[in-house]
């Protein structure tokens, strides 16, 4: 059970803090393992611990092991999404999917924890303590399981009494009189988010955050134009869409998972709730 935790996380630090052990023993309880089956199961690489070939044939053994203790344990009661689960993803997908949909997930399964870690950055080519990340854009991984989410179009937003204020822009390369709300250009890791602002022409001093609710908040005062994402834009009574029809980057999430999580039965139910919370709010 230990070395399943090491596959799914790529971390001894991350399985023993699920496990409720220290570094150490995860340590020697893999050696063990090795020694028992005489030749190594994991091996360590750039993305964290990776399985072995042997490590592969171990994984599948110690699902079984690992479902037939949970019926053990639980009987007629087994749930085999049960554990924890540990997903980093953007602040606007987490609050507006994420949260929600993990939510219902847990009123069927209330013995599955779930831990939430925000992070807007490009895909980490090492996953080590997380279960799955949402990124922006189709990511460029190997030895992952990666799925395309939802899509998504950045769009720009203003608020109407700025527009009084300041007129309408009537045209993309208008926008050079008007400030642009978005991402601090320094801290944006993410290309496809840094091409969005390329698109557009350089404009004065404005406000700019590492936030994307920041973004919207700011933009709602009267900032200036903000570029946000369509479903927070969109959603927010405060905001009228500019230039539409004229401006739209479209975008999409992807989820990204270690080789071996998507047969963790606790990945495989969240990908499947994120899922279907998306596609049950577009109907």
């Amino acid at each position: 059970m230990t070395f399943l935790s090491v596959a799914r996380l790529g971390r001894y630090t991350a399985a023993a803090e699920v496990l409720g052990v220290n570094h150490s023993t995860v340590s020697r309880r893999i050696a063990a393992l090795e020694s028992a089956m005489g030749g190594r199961v994991l091996v360590r690489t750039v993305g964290g611990w990776e399985v072995t070939d042997l490590g592969h044939r171990a994984v599948t053994i110690a699902e079984r092991i690992e479902a037939s203790l949970r019926e053990l344990v639980d009987g007629d009661d087994t749930d085999a999404v049960h554990g924890m689960v540990r997903i980093s993803a953007p602040d606007a997908f987490t609050s507006v999917f994420l949260a929600p949909a993990m939510t219902a997930l847990r009123r069927e399964h209330p013995q599955l924890a779930v831990e939430l870690l925000s992070a807007t950055q490009r895909v980490r080519q090492n996953r080590s303590g997380v279960d799955l990340e949402i990124v922006v854009g189709r990511p460029q991984v190997l030895r992952a399981y990666a799925t395309p989410v939802c899509s998504y179009a950045l769009r720009l937003y203003a608020a109407p009494d700025y527009l009084a204020a300041q007129g309408t822009p009537a045209a993309v390369a208008d926008l050079s009189a008007h400030p642009l709300v978005y991402y601090v250009e320094s801290s944006l890791q993410v290309d496809e988010l840094d091409r969005a602002l390329q698109e557009l022409p350089d404009s004065p001093a404005s406000v700019r955050s590492t936030s994307v609710f920041a973004h919207v908040e700011a933009t709602a005062a009267g900032a200036g134009v903000g570029i946000l994402p369509d479903f927070l834009g969109d959603a927010d009574p405060r905001l009228v869409r500019v230039l539409d029809g004229a401006y739209a980057h479209p975008l999409a999430y992807w989820a990204v998972a270690r080789d071996e999580g998507p047969r963790n039965p606790a990945v495989a139910a969240t990908l499947a709730a994120i899922t279907a919370y998306i596609e049950q709010g577009r109907r």
